[in-house]
């Protein structure tokens, strides 16, 4: 054997198993794993140095949203793993393999510097996240080291995908290897062959599709697989069914006419079989909600059949309840949807005959009702134009029309839904779903902006101020690995969503609405977005309060993210 220490074994793995990028906050406990990450590995795969622990967790979530790769973050022992928990759980919630690696101790007692290892070890460190990963292990030998880490990988990938968490002793890295431990070979560890559906419940769909008089399809998650965004357009054009996306992925194109997305009431009034695909919760976009009373209706008629094709109890959270309303089904068909989309297609093909007269009818009908939306919007986007503070639907236009002649992406926020509303999203390419809660917009659109790095593609962020407050020295991230990306500040100088819940609530107990914007407003000082982010290398303008100022302010920003850099563009708009 040739000099070789525990952390270069972990580094032989990394690149054994091709992870593309490794997103990091410092830490003195994987000190062994980083040198040799620089000096046996070569920085290669690169670092990406990152002022938080969630911005290394949310780059690597973007990153494997966009790709359906995982790539690694490394978070500082107990510390460092309790700093990046919310990111963790939000990678869990939106199904992303992420292969997340930690270090502690020594875990010998006796090799322990005084406090400092100590008050930063844990008996069981996992524990912090253990109630929403996939999977964990902190391996004691070279062989289950190597073992775990395939092990991870493979159910990382597995669907329902998620993250998972390997956990490195200090004295491990930093001791000799005693003996030459076999790497595994990818392809024999993989996560295996996607779950194929039971035929004979996929004829019994495939008639109930073809016999249904106001046929809905609504997708959550199907577009993971981008092959699934070209599949639910043939079974939706082979069915005449309406289709409600959900947004987790970019299931199904906006401008397509069968899209009925934020205009569903009318077609789920008379909806006689819903057809959900890989959607977590599909309670919500059934009913109607009182949020003020907290109290539902269901929007379907009691006739209403459900089916459901997906994993959506698989890997059940026994901790959260992201799992989401209980709902009957007449049809469950547990599968990989990339899989059970095109032979359900084929089957509703076969079995069409004399029902392809009215699925024709039925289509013309959706598409007045999907043109007319389209219409609608359009005009509303255009109310108020000349208005100060800046109306969202026109930052929303004015972006489209700087972009829509470009290979464009939009990372996380979708304006209020007014994106989603305008633009036209034609591929899965075009955007890898919809934002998460607040502090982690910028982090994932940092990973969305990385795995499209060198393509050519012009990526937009529109970036909430609250979520930017949490984490801006994410904006250095992108200066210094150069990501070009383009963000378009929502700056609405304040936290309005939960400014709209106290309107509520005092509408409904009669108390001052006029102080609903206590606790909300972030005003006081107003943040200069634009000068922080050229304080960090960017090239940036703004605060822009006059409307006719964005036009330009986009073009010269563009020019810039097409030359290879980041530009913010910090726009003052209304809160609605």
């Amino acid at each position: 054997m040739t000099r070789r220490y525990g952390s270069d074994l972990i580094v032989d793995l990394i690149k054994q198993y091709n992870i593309p990028h490794i997103s990091l906050n410092p830490g003195s406990t994987y000190r062994g794993l980083h040198d040799s990450l620089v000096n046996y590995g070569g920085n290669k795969p690169p670092m990406i140095l990152c002022p938080h622990e969630e911005i290394a967790v949310q780059i690597a979530h973007g990153y494997a949203k966009t790709t359906g790769k995982p790539m690694a973050a490394i978070v500082h022992d107990t510390v460092g793993l309790l700093h990046c928990t919310m990111a963790v759980y939000y990678a869990y919630l939106d199904r992303v393999p992420l292969m997340l690696l930690g270090a502690a101790g020594p875990m010998d007692p006796a090799r322990r510097r005084p406090h400092i290892d100590w008050i930063h070890t844990s008996v069981h460190q996992a524990q912090p996240i253990r109630d929403y990963i996939k999977w964990d292990r902190q391996p004691v030998t070279a062989q289950e080291v190597v073992e775990s880490f395939a092990r991870a990988h493979r159910v990382a990938t597995q669907d329902p995908q998620g993250p998972v968490y390997l956990c490195y002793d200090a004295g491990f890295q930093e001791d000799l290897l005693t003996t030459e431990v076999p790497l595994p070979d990818p392809a024999r560890f993989a996560h295996g062959t996607p779950a194929y559906p039971d035929p004979h419940a996929l004829d019994a769909l495939a008639a109930q599709l073809v016999a249904a008089e106001t046929p809905v399809i609504i997708a959550g998650y199907a577009a993971r697989n981008h092959g699934a965004f070209y599949d639910l357009i043939k079974l939706a054009e082979a069915t005449g069914a309406a289709v409600i996306d959900l947004n987790n992925r970019l299931n199904f194109p906006t401008n397509h006419p069968l899209n009925i997305s934020y205009a569903q009431k009318e077609i789920l009034r008379r909806a006689d079989l819903i057809l959900a695909v890989d959607v977590k919760d599909l309670f919500g976009p059934l009913v109607e909600t009182d949020r003020v009373a907290r109290k539902t209706k269901f929007i379907t008629p009691p006739h209403c059949k459900f089916a459901e094709i997906g994993f959506r109890d698989v890997n059940i959270s026994k901790w959260s309840d992201e799992f989401q309303q209980l709902m009957a089904m007449d049809w469950q068909i547990l599968a990989d949807s990339s899989v059970a989309l095109p032979l359900l297609t084929a089957r509703v093909e076969e079995k069409v005959g004399a029902r392809r007269a009215p699925i024709e009818a039925r289509k013309r009908e959706i598409t007045k009702v999907h043109e007319n939306a389209r219409k609608k919007w359009r005009d509303e986007a255009r109310e108020d134009w000349d208005a100060k503070p800046i109306t969202t639907g026109r930052l929303a236009l004015e972006i489209w029309d700087m972009i829509k002649n470009e290979d464009w992406v939009l990372t996380a926020n979708t304006l209020e839904e007014w994106a989603l509303k305008l633009w036209d999203f034609d591929a899965p390419t075009r955007h890898p779903g919809k934002s998460l809660g607040t502090s982690t917009q910028i982090g994932i659109a940092l990973g969305v902006a990385l795995a499209h790095k060198g393509s050519g593609k012009v990526v937009v962020d529109i970036q909430p101020d609250g979520d930017l407050m949490f984490d801006p020295g994410a904006l250095w991230v992108a200066a210094n690995q150069k990501l070009p990306m383009l963000v378009v500040m929502h700056n609405n100088r304040a936290y309005y969503n939960d400014w709209e819940h106290q309107i509520r609530i005092a509408e409904q107990r009669g108390t001052p609405v006029e102080n609903a914007w206590v606790g909300q407003a972030i005003n006081d000082p107003a943040p200069d977005f634009a000068a922080l982010a050229r304080s960090f290398g960017w090239h940036a303008e703004g605060p822009i309060e006059e409307p006719r100022e964005i036009a330009p302010a986009l073009s010269r920003a563009l020019r810039v993210v097409k030359g290879g850099q980041p530009a913010l563009v910090d726009t003052v708009t209304r809160f609605r």
